[in-house]
């Protein structure tokens, strides 16, 4: 049997995870999250069929209970405590998917790293590949046996509103949007009510969706990556900080830069949900403007 990636890999194939499914420290977790207006739920989902020994990784549940934002980061001592009760502990590599592909489990990938975990990746293709394969499902709820796990927040991965506001003078970091290019351009609505349409002032767009190659579902090769996020205007050599509607889809850009190569990645927490709402925060509309 082949080793396991060494830590901090960022994906792994549905091969390796068959391999490596009764592996001592590997645990899986299902992050299947789904917007309001789809109407599915994806607890039900998982009960009705996942990859054997996983349990369900809840984002609105692991998340601050003291904001009306969606899904924000919660404080370490909670994110420990939800993650230990889910049977993981500090010396386990953690494999996530979803029940999309590659939507929302990259936001667990970017949680843990936050968190200072850095052995966990992203199940390349997601559940919807395992089933293409006819690799075993298991149904009903999980029986996780309660763990040790320390959180510590490493702030290199996270942005606040502030920090992005911060940015918009020094133009430090690089800003570079998820979101559907009709919702960047301000010439689509968001999905959640009362929020501006447009884009942070000077960031670029990459939709989530074109890092991921149609024909198999899986990310792109790195090469493929690093060229899509040259065209997008993004220079080598200055950090990127990754946005979207409300910190889920920013996780991809945040996962497929990093397999591309590029390490000086962090995101924005509170994304297009905050950044949006009626204010004083900037907004700008149209396409981005490539550097000269």
């Amino acid at each position: 049997m082949d080793a396991p990636p060494r830590t901090g890999t960022p994906l792994v194939t549905t091969e390796w995870l068959a391999a490596h499914l009764d592996a001592p420290h590997v645990r899986v977790l299902d992050a299947t999250w789904f917007l309001p207006a789809e109407r599915r739920d994806a607890h039900a989902e998982f009960l009705a069929g996942h990859v054997p020994g996983a349990v369900f990784f809840d984002i609105d549940a692991v998340a601050d209970r003291t904001t009306d934002l969606p899904h924000m980061l919660p404080p370490p001592e909670e994110f420990a405590a939800a993650v230990a009760a889910l049977g993981i502990g500090d010396d386990d590599r953690v494999v996530v998917y979803d029940a999309q592909g590659l939507v929302t489990a990259p936001r667990a990938w970017w949680t843990f790293r936050a968190f200072g975990h850095d052995d966990v990746a992203v199940l390349d293709g997601g559940l919807p590949k395992w089933r293409r394969e006819g690799r075993p499902l298991a149904t009903g709820p999980a029986a996780p046996v309660p763990a040790r796990f320390t959180a510590r927040l490493d702030r290199a991965h996270v942005r606040t509103l502030a920090d992005v506001r911060a940015n918009l003078a020094s133009g430090r970091e690089q800003v570079l949007d998820a979101r559907p290019a009709a919702r960047f351009r301000g010439e689509a609505p968001e999905p959640r009510p009362g929020l501006r349409a447009g884009h942070v002032p000077g960031s670029r767009n990459v939709p989530f969706t074109d890092v991921v190659d149609p024909a198999t579902g899986t990310l792109r090769a790195p090469a493929a990556l690093a060229a899509l996020f040259a065209a997008a205007g993004l220079a080598p050599d200055r950090p990127v900080v990754t946005t979207c509607g409300s910190g889920v889809t920013a996780a991809v850009l945040a996962l497929a830069l990093d397999v591309a190569g590029r390490h000086d990645v962090a995101l924005y927490d509170g994304s297009w949900a905050e950044w949006g709402r009626p204010g004083d925060t900037p907004v700008e509309t149209g396409d981005a403007v490539r550097p000269g």
